[in-house]
């Protein structure tokens, strides 16, 4: 079986991808440290680094990812995957352009397409849900708006490179024939794209091991733990409240204090909401609507830039979560958004976790070891899914 190093800019894309080779059979970790020692990775198939990437500057990014892939030169990787948002968030030129210096190559092959999750290149433009992503929900992301639709005038933003070629495809079909036409012409080595592309990628490059993957044994009571304002989670999140899920908000004070998560007041507030939610599942959304004008008098009053936000959320909402875990909470954990799941790993002190199969499309089931226990986290990007996704989950 051949080696392949995949770099991710962000936890929830590292593992979608990851998976698509751990479900078929593939030893596959997912890793957070720069460092990392990579003669440690002899006995996987699929490493796959998360770079943590999307919200640095592109000169930033690029310096991650170069010096990275560049230490990967000395290892053993047959193949090398720069894993990009399906939505075309993020560095993405800088990061292609790293990727291509690092390894002293002129050219590369990048498929941002997503067929089965409804994100298509057509004659160069990037489509969601039939609609050019600068004006679909990812025009509006907070953080990462995507200004244009054009993929070559995403990566020009960034980069001066000529030698990155933009593959239009529409259905798996078009990916599995761009894949095979670049194993013939020895253009695999080094490609891009989503999860949709790796995905194919797996299949090309012989990562079946006929091994059977299945779904292992977890708690029947469900808990999501989410940090994104995306609207397709929100409406999710809203379909499962009036299908009887308990919605926890976190309250503005909380949420936006960067001291919160190591309180006393935090630690009650696990205890608080143990008793309430017994027997049933539950959402932890750090997004209350009804705090919408508090919120933003609050971030005014305080003079919080908009990383700021982004981070103390993030920080608040995986707090409150390792809490109810150090408090005694049995549950199915579901995060949502990369920069949540990155939170809980690092509130948690994991380093490295392994990918086990899709719960549905999008939705990684991954594994990690916490105070001596085997745990089970959901995890999924806040875009995918539809809107009875969570209740479909829980069953």
């Amino acid at each position: 079986m051949p080696k392949l190093l995949i770099i991710a800019d962000d936890f929830t894309g590292a593992l979608d991808t990851g998976v698509q080779f751990a479900s078929l059979g593939a030893a596959a970790k997912v890793i957070t440290d720069p460092h990392y020692d990579l003669n440690s990775a002899s006995g996987l198939d699929v490493l796959i680094f998360d770079s943590e990437s999307r919200h640095l500057t592109p000169d930033s990014a690029y310096e991650v990812v170069y010096e990275f892939v560049k230490r990967s030169r000395d290892s053993d990787f047959d193949y090398i995957y720069k894993k990009t948002d399906s939505g075309l968030r993020g560095n993405i030129g800088s990061e292609l352009a790293a990727c291509l210096d690092s390894l002293g190559l002129e050219s590369m092959a990048f498929i941002p397409a997503f067929p089965a999750m409804k994100r298509v290149t057509k004659k160069g433009i990037h489509y969601i849900d039939g609609v050019p992503v600068a004006q679909s929900m990812f025009a509006k992301d907070p953080f990462e708006p995507v200004k244009e639709s054009d993929v070559n005038k995403i990566i020009a933003l960034q980069t001066n490179k000529t030698g990155i070629k933009v593959y239009d495809s529409e259905t798996d079909s078009d990916m599995l024939m761009i894949a095979e036409t670049l194993r013939e012409s020895g253009g695999l080595r080094l490609t891009a794209g989503c999860a949709g592309f790796a995905g194919v990628l797996a299949k090309v490059l012989g990562f079946e091991s006929g091994k059977k993957i299945t779904v292992p044994q977890m708690p029947e009571k469900f808990f999501m733990v989410c940090g994104s304002v995306n609207p397709v989670t929100i409406a999710q999140m809203d379909f499962a409240e009036s299908h009887g899920f308990k919605r926890i908000y976190l309250h503005v004070n909380d949420k936006l204090n960067p001291d919160w998560p190591n309180s006393e007041s935090c630690k009650d507030f696990a205890v608080r909401t143990l008793a309430e939610i017994q027997g049933s599942h539950a959402i932890l959304d750090a997004n209350n609507p009804d705090e919408k004008t508090l919120t933003e008098e609050y971030i005014k009053a305080h003079s919080l830039t908009s990383e700021q936000v982004r981070l103390y959320i993030s920080r608040a909402v995986t707090g409150a979560a390792k809490a109810l875990l150090d408090s005694g909470l049995d549950a199915r954990l579901m995060c949502v958004g990369g920069d949540t799941l990155l939170a809980l790993m690092q509130a948690v002190n994991v380093h490295e976790l392994v990918p086990v199969c899709e719960i549905e499309k999008g939705v990684v089931l991954t594994s990690y070891t916490y105070n001596g226990r085997n745990f089970y986290i959901m995890a999924k990007s806040g875009g995918f899914g539809e809107e009875n996704l969570l209740v479909k989950i829980a069953g």
